[in-house]
């Protein structure tokens, strides 16, 4: 019952990596520099990756703004979310996984009567302003510097795009590392507190009960970008403004930035220890930075490049889905408990405990079944990466062996 309860965990991820996987690739694919297979494989990797490793900071911000102190209201509030989030995505509008989840546990909240914490949703809301701000200042001086390399070094044009696209890949390892470190609490936050796992040895490595949740929602993200990314990642490529390939790696390298400061707890340490302000560990809104990436360019190149049309489209987004999250969490809420009569969640007492540990702690069996089913996905991943790369090489022999033969037959 409790891995059930899950599953809409997982549908929240493979939403945000149909929708989100578009702002770390999709300059890169839209410019042609990346093919989106590539593109879809390396994002998955590293997204995984910066979940397990670094994506516990955002999660505990997510817990301060609501405890949903049953398992049921977790299940149902990250559904509320994946489905805000899906309908948005059938509409090719990259819209924000924060927004939707944000928006769920307001409307959690609501239903059981618990005070949203206003410090920390203002943190949240100033991330929705300060990231697109942040991420055109640093797209706009990247792209300055990198104008200005191209121009000192006068590279010949063939061997400038070779290092533009391994830069691409680069730069898209590292925005994938990020947004799974930072956007992994949006969709597993708010399980943390009804999991208890038994720690994982792997012998070299061991994961903890939130880094086996981490790994389970950042390969349901990777299963959402090699299903259902391509569309998404072609708008934000394509549509709002051309991007050169140059651009585009400028794009993904200043959102990458922007992410990593606010999913990095040491950055925000060192600040402490010069004695600045610390960097707010929040689950930052990927889809409004890369925006504000892309509208930083084209202000730069010239504000007639600019489809203002889409971006009005996607703003609109930005406003309809932590209202229709909420709402659509609210009455979810209602349906769970009066027609299942399934607990949702209560209003949480100072000082009392706010969770029935032995109704949603999994057992040593649960356990062992997520070991499993970890160890077994980890496997059928990298055999189908190792099949792809054997293919990719026998299709590269192939076309080399058809060049030689084509200057052959001119010669």
């Amino acid at each position: 019952m409790i891995l059930f309860f899950l599953t809409s965990g997982l549908f929240l991820g493979w939403s945000l990596g149909a929708n989100d996987a578009s702002n770390v690739f999709g300059s890169a694919v839209g410019s042609k520099m990346v093919s989106f297979r590539k593109a879809a494989i390396i994002a998955s990797i590293f997204l995984i990756l910066g979940a397990v490793i670094q994506g516990a900071g955002a999660a505990q911000t997510l817990g301060k703004l609501g405890a949903v102190n049953a398992i049921g209201g977790s299940f149902t509030l990250a559904l509320a979310a994946a489905l805000t989030i899906y309908v948005m995505t059938k509409f090719s509008l990259p819209v924000s996984t924060t927004q939707a989840i944000v928006g769920a546990i307001i409307g959690w909240n609501i239903f059981t009567g618990n005070r949203t914490d206003s410090g920390t949703l203002s943190k949240i809301v100033a991330t929705w302003v300060s990231g697109p701000v942040l991420g055109a200042g640093f797209a706009i001086l990247l792209f300055i510097l990198i104008t200005r390399i191209k121009r000192a070094s006068k590279i010949h044009l063939i061997t400038f795009e070779s290092f533009i696209r391994t830069g691409l890949i680069i730069v898209g390892a590292f925005g994938a590392y990020s947004l799974g470190a930072n956007n992994i609490a949006n969709v597993m936050g708010v399980f943390v507190p009804a999991f208890n796992l038994q720690p994982l040895d792997f012998g070299l490595f061991s994961l903890t009960s939130n880094q086996q949740l981490f790994l389970l929602g950042g390969l349901a993200i990777a299963v959402g970008i090699i299903t259902y990314s391509k569309k998404v990642m072609e708008t934000i490529g394509a549509n709002i403004v051309e991007l050169s390939p140059e651009a585009a790696m400028v794009v993904v390298l200043a959102q990458s930035l922007v992410l990593f400061i606010f999913s990095s707890s040491g950055l925000s340490n060192l600040f402490i220890r010069i004695g600045l302000p610390p960097i707010p560990m929040v689950p930052v809104s990927s889809s409004q930075v890369i925006i504000g990436c892309v509208i930083g360019i084209g202000l730069y190149k010239g504000v007639r490049n600019i489809n203002f049309r889409l971006l009005g489209e996607i703003a609109i987004g930005w406003i309809a889905t932590p209202i229709m999250s909420g709402l659509l969490t609210f009455f979810s809420l209602f349906f769970m408990k009066n027609i299942f009569n399934i607990e949702v969640g209560h209003k949480n007492v100072e000082g009392a405990q706010t969770t029935d540990l032995s109704i949603i702690s999994p057992d040593a069996h649960t356990s062992e079944m997520i070991k499993y089913l970890l160890l077994g996905i980890i496997i059928i991943g990298i055999l189908a990466i190792t099949f792809y790369l054997l293919l990719e090489r026998k299709k590269n022999r192939e076309l080399r062996v058809s060049e030689e033969k084509f200057w052959k037959n001119i010669k």
